[in-house]
């Protein structure tokens, strides 16, 4: 039995940036965090006197005696583009503290975990960078997805990070070497509620991609925001500029395609302006999921009720990035 932990992420600037059809031509940067959630994956080789020979549980329970019967299209491929060819049967369990599709990087978390727990029953043990880029490959060029390069990024390595994306491909990670008072800073002025939806972010990330020359002057203020952030926070400047630069970029990420707000989303974001947060962020793709808001610390109550309707989520962030916490060679 191996079982992996991946962290969930917390994106705050430089979305959209992260797509290859981006930086590829102008480079990119995304500043974000992991938090104290995680995807878990478990995985161990089937003894041979089940009647089906691969069992995947996550919100199905699949008994399948080939490959090709997996309905789980990541974990389908996923095996196969690991080089799992039917010599063995696995059962391979599912399980995440936050709902998918609701904008956490919830499918990167799941294919960095997912290649990390097979690799290792493998008997291969992959860096931290190694692990991204096998991800990033698996969801772009083998399940054709619409998503960017940062979440695989986050999830194998973990902490607070600004990544660079180059235009020849290559991809830069550079930890925030901040003081942990600052950290606690900006900790103690995040909130994060559950919008109640959730949704496919391929469609929104799609329309992104396609008008991404006509969004360039976009774009690229959304990149300087980065440096921008890492200036504020490595700085002496007050952290509640962060929160209106969180803001800015609010208004900025809504131009860059038609449904990435929505009316029930901008009655959220205006209720908790109107208490007090200073900025917001909606994560993922947009349209629907989790909020991360900017609020002084006293502010955080009159904000919490004015959004009492809606389920609030405490963190932290976490340092390690995916994990093995369990593993064991016998069946």
């Amino acid at each position: 039995m191996i079982i992996s932990k991946t962290p969930f992420r917390i994106s705050f600037f430089g979305g959209g940036t992260d797509y290859p059809a981006w930086y590829r031509k102008h480079g990119g940067a995304a500043l974000s965090t992991t938090i104290d959630k995680y995807c878990y994956i478990s995985c161990r080789v089937l003894p041979r006197f089940f009647d089906h020979k691969y069992r995947v549980v996550w919100s199905h329970i699949e008994n399948v005696s080939t490959i090709g019967e997996i309905l789980h299209p990541a974990v389908r491929e996923g095996l196969r583009y690991l080089g799992i060819n039917g010599e063995m049967g696995l059962e391979i369990h599912h399980q995440g503290d936050l709902p998918a599709r609701a904008g956490m990087g919830s499918s990167s978390a799941f294919a960095v975990g997912l290649i990390k727990v097979i690799s290792a029953l493998k008997g291969q043990m992959l860096d931290k960078h190694q692990l991204a880029l096998a991800a990033i490959d698996f969801e772009q060029n083998v399940l054709k997805e619409h998503v960017g390069s940062q979440d695989q990024m986050a999830a194998a390595y973990g902490g607070f990070n600004v990544y660079r994306f180059k235009q020849d491909g290559t991809i830069q990670v550079e930890p925030m070497t901040l003081p942990a008072r600052r950290i606690q800073e900006l900790e103690s002025h995040l909130l994060m509620i559950y919008t109640g939806t959730s949704r496919l972010s391929s469609e929104i990330a799609g329309e992104i991609i396609q008008k991404i020359d006509s969004r360039r002057e976009v774009l690229k203020e959304m990149m300087s925001m980065v440096d921008q952030a890492v200036d504020i926070l490595r700085g002496s400047t007050p952290i509640v500029e962060f929160g209106r630069l969180l803001d800015r970029n609010w208004y900025l990420k809504r131009k860059l395609a038609n449904k990435i707000s929505n009316p029930a989303i901008d009655r959220i974001y205006h209720i908790a302006r109107e208490n007090g947060a200073l900025g917001g962020k909606l994560l993922g793709a947009g349209a629907a999921g989790f909020m991360a808001l900017f609020v002084p610390p006293e502010k955080h109550s009159a904000v919490k009720d004015a959004l009492q309707g809606y389920l609030q989520v405490p963190f932290n962030f976490e340092k390690q990035g995916a994990t093995l916490i369990h593993y064991s060679n016998e069946e």
